[in-house]
């Protein structure tokens, strides 16, 4: 009795057990999605290069101390870019050096009148020297950052180099903001004189009063300073800011997109400073009378005449200055 008593319990718990089984099944199938997005297998390999650790700040970004990009954007620092300085900087002092044994000086063919136009005012120039200068010492300090470890270093020394290199970032950071405040103000102030037009082509074609002894008119910037005008406008702009999103590390991207701006950042700026040795060779030794526009701010009438004859007519019309045939001439 005893014994069939202990079967009877024994059948019992096995149903309980398997009606258990057959009501949690269905639950199971339910969580279960055969058709969800599994790991695929370029991220497991990815992963196999990323070292990642853990950090209590709220950005969770941080926490990745090496990624496979990484190597790539090394190679292109330490390597990649310095060919591509190199070869912009050096290549363009080379051509200019030549052109200027070759072609010298563009003299005024008609000589010095003795008569001066205003062609920049004050503000003008300001804001132009302002943007200048700081060009010219966020160019020396970034090219530290690329250059200076394999040319500087063993000339200076550690403690030197590393005393300078801080100091050039600092100076690189902090005249970034009045350097862009440079660039929108040229924007804002010589955007309507800077629209290509069909005057631009011609001058083009006659190569400029560069290439060659023609002078071509133009209104008050020719061709070559637009491009310079635009080259400032939207380099500067890149420049600013891919350097702000560096300079502010993970507000606006994770260390890739921070690798992406810093290769924007460096491919941009090299070829800014390139153009900028020609727009300085113009400015000074490789054209007579130019530097003045930006110096006092005025300009010999017969170099008006010869580079931009169409800006001094609309000058003498607006003035209404004219000489004793009644032809507009520029006013003392």
């Amino acid at each position: 009795m005893a014994c069939f008593a202990r079967l009877i319990r024994l059948a019992i718990g096995a149903g309980t057990l398997l009606l258990l089984v057959s009501s949690a099944s269905p639950s199971i199938a339910r969580d279960v999605n055969p058709t969800a997005s599994a790991v695929k297998e370029q991220q497991l390999l990815q992963e196999l290069n990323r070292v990642q650790g853990r950090v209590s700040i709220p950005d969770q970004r941080s926490s990745v101390l090496e990624q496979p990009a990484g190597r790539e954007w090394r190679e292109f620092r330490d390597v990649t870019l310095r060919w591509i300085g190199g070869i912009a900087i050096l290549g363009m002092l080379a051509v200019l050096i030549i052109f200027y044994l070759s072609r010298g000086m563009v003299r005024l063919g008609s000589g010095r009148s003795g008569r001066t136009i205003v062609r920049f005012n004050a503000f003008e120039r300001f804001v132009h020297w302002m943007t200048a200068t700081c060009f010219i010492v966020l160019a020396i300090s970034g090219l530290n950052i690329t250059f200076g470890r394999p040319l500087l270093l063993p000339l200076l020394g550690h403690e030197a180099f590393s005393e300078w290199s801080q100091w050039a970032k600092y100076a690189h950071n902090y005249l970034s903001f009045p350097f862009t405040i440079g660039v929108v103000l040229i924007f804002l102030m010589w955007v309507a004189g800077n629209i290509p037009n069909k005057v631009d082509v011609d001058w083009l074609k006659r190569g400029g009063g560069i290439v060659g002894h023609d002078q071509p008119p133009a209104y008050r910037f020719n061709a070559g300073q637009k491009a310079i005008y635009w080259i400032v406008v939207i380099g500067g702009g890149l420049v600013a800011a891919t350097g702000y999103n560096l300079m502010f590390p993970f507000y606006l991207s994770g260390i890739e997109g921070m690798q992406l701006a810093q290769i924007v950042h460096s491919i941009v700026a090299m070829l800014f400073m390139a153009v900028m040795l020609a727009h300085i060779y113009i400015g000074t030794i490789g054209m007579e009378g130019a530097f003045e526009a930006m110096g006092s701010g005025t300009v010999d009438v017969n170099w008006a005449k010869e580079h931009h004859s169409l800006w001094l007519k609309e000058e003498n019309a607006r003035t209404g200055a004219n000489d004793a045939r009644g032809q507009p001439t520029a006013a003392e």
